[in-house]
């Protein structure tokens, strides 16, 4: 029995109806699983973080390569069979809810009661809790949450790499450089490097989703130096240098920050940009000199 017939014979037997609104589209190509794994840098001390495991095709290949995999699923179906599927693996955990809410109720990896058992349901009040040596994120990511998930899994709690399936063009765009910038690439690009692995074509899936995927491999920077108060005002800078990308960004910068024309014009010389400029064209450097000017 080949993949897909294997996945369309559990969806029959267990009532699920994949459902594109919730970007259920199942992977059916065993060697991109296998790719998948193969590129994640992963071994047998880590633990992985899945975010929308489906059928465990993928939670089950983690599982016999890493420590512990916790996998968090937010369809009550697709839950609910994983919890059978992986009832008797000890270093399987399903967990029924919203991957974006993990945000702030991330489970402590590392902690264990006198039983040895984790310990869940941690609240980590810190603003950037060091888990970088304890998990790695693997996930086949819905498309409509895609921004929000990097953004809450690169500002708090950061893992140590995520590798994760993405629509082609978001992909693309996350690695793209100057004169192709955009918010999203400077936002994960500032946190980390980011690098496609490969292509997935659309018809790798069931049911087949419009767009052809990729896989990216985000590598977070052990070095950067966490500074939540720079960072707010940093992303205010960009945000404003972006409001509108038709403009050259003097023009943004004097909107966004009610300044003339002469101090905005100042400003970039200073910071050694070109007047003319626009947010697009800067490359992350360009955007920490500017930073400077407006600090």
């Amino acid at each position: 029995m080949d993949l897909l017939e294997n996945i369309k014979n559990i969806c029959n037997k267990s009532g699920i109806i994949p459902a594109r609104s919730k970007g259920q589209n199942f992977l059916i190509d065993e060697d991109v699983y296998n790719r998948i794994i193969d590129n994640a840098g992963i071994n047998k001390d880590d633990t992985v973080l899945e975010a929308g495991p489906g059928l465990g095709i993928l939670t089950e290949k983690l599982a016999q390569k890493v420590k512990k995999v916790v996998a968090v699923e937010l369809d009550d179906k697709l839950a609910n069979f994983l919890n059978i599927k992986f009832a008797n693996y000890k270093n399987v955990e399903i967990i029924n809810g919203d991957i974006l809410d993990l945000r702030i109720k991330i489970y402590d990896l590392r902690a264990k009661d006198n039983n040895g058992e984790y310990l869940e349901n941690k609240i980590l009040n810190s603003s950037f809790v060091n888990l970088e040596s304890c998990y790695n994120i693997v996930a086949n990511l819905p498309y409509n949450i895609t921004s929000v998930f990097l953004k809450n899994f690169l500002t708090s709690n950061p893992p140590q790499s995520m590798t994760l399936m993405l629509q082609k063009e978001v992909a693309e765009r996350i690695i793209a450089q100057p004169p192709e910038m955009s918010i999203l690439s400077f936002s994960v690009q500032y946190y980390a490097d980011p690098k496609i692995l490969f292509y997935v074509s659309r018809d790798k899936f069931w049911p087949q989703p419009e767009v052809d995927s990729a896989v990216i491999r985000i590598d977070l920077k052990p070095d950067l130096v966490r500074d939540v108060d720079k960072e707010k005002d940093l992303f205010r800078l960009v945000k404003v240098g972006f409001s509108s990308r038709r403009k050259m960004l003097k023009n943004n910068l004097m909107s966004g920050y009610k300044i003339s024309q002469e101090i905005a014009k100042n400003r970039l010389k200073k910071a050694g940009i070109d007047e003319k400029a626009r947010a697009q064209e800067l490359s992350l450097a360009e955007w920490e000199k500017l930073f400077v000017e407006f600090s």
